[in-house]
């Protein structure tokens, strides 16, 4: 799988460190870009982000990268965490930048644009934005934790958004918990809401 990872100067560089420790980086090519706020707010939140070597780098305005073109095929882009000043400037049309261009191309070509907002609480403005891109095609999945997983610790609490992230990417999740109608199950399990079961076929509702 060829993917985009993006990062803005939202807060919550936690999630983007963990969905890179979670995707097998040796398996898939992974591009990264990240604007000059996000790698500020990185270095105040966590030190250093931590990013593994077969991950490629690069820098916010160099529009030389393939995934800024249409004919270069890739599979997703996510961008954790992402701004609100960011998801507006997508939802305009703007693109001068490599981060803004590749969303751009994303939506335009129907591939899958994953944007993770953390801001809350929303404006009007905001949510407007969010309708935008909605009926552009991204799938806005904001960075809301779930703990029917009873999670012990902080990095429990982020996974749970992770988690989601990576399936909607479309990679493998074996640690992700599945919820079933007869109450929480563990990680590398199905539940019964017509997710997918050990066999690969959907089970009955």
């Amino acid at each position: 799988m060829k993917l985009v990872i993006a990062a803005t100067g939202a807060s919550g560089t936690i999630y983007l460190q963990r969905l890179f420790e979670q995707i097998d980086c040796a398996a898939h090519a992974v591009h990264l870009v990240m604007s000059a706020h996000a790698k500020q707010v990185a270095a105040q939140e966590i030190d250093r982000l931590q990013i593994p070597k077969e991950v490629a780098q690069h820098a916010e305005n160099d529009l030389n990268v393939p995934f800024v073109s249409g004919s270069a095929h890739f599979d997703a882009m996510v961008i954790v965490p992402c701004s609100m000043a960011t998801l507006g400037r997508i939802a305009s049309g703007s693109s001068d930048t490599a981060l803004l261009r590749a969303a751009d191309v994303f939506l335009k070509e129907r591939r899958k644009l994953i944007l993770v907002p953390r801001e809350t609480p929303w404006n009007l403005i905001h949510a407007r934005n969010v309708v935008t891109l909605l009926e552009a095609g991204a799938i806005v999945l904001p960075a809301i934790p779930s703990f029917y997983s009873r999670p012990k610790s902080l990095v429990d609490v982020v996974d749970t958004v992770v988690w989601r992230i990576l399936d909607q990417v479309g990679l493998p999740n074996p640690r992700a918990f599945r919820w079933s109608s007869g109450g929480r199950i563990g990680p590398g399990r199905r539940g019964d809401r017509g997710e997918p079961s050990e066999t690969g076929k959907p089970r009955e509702r």
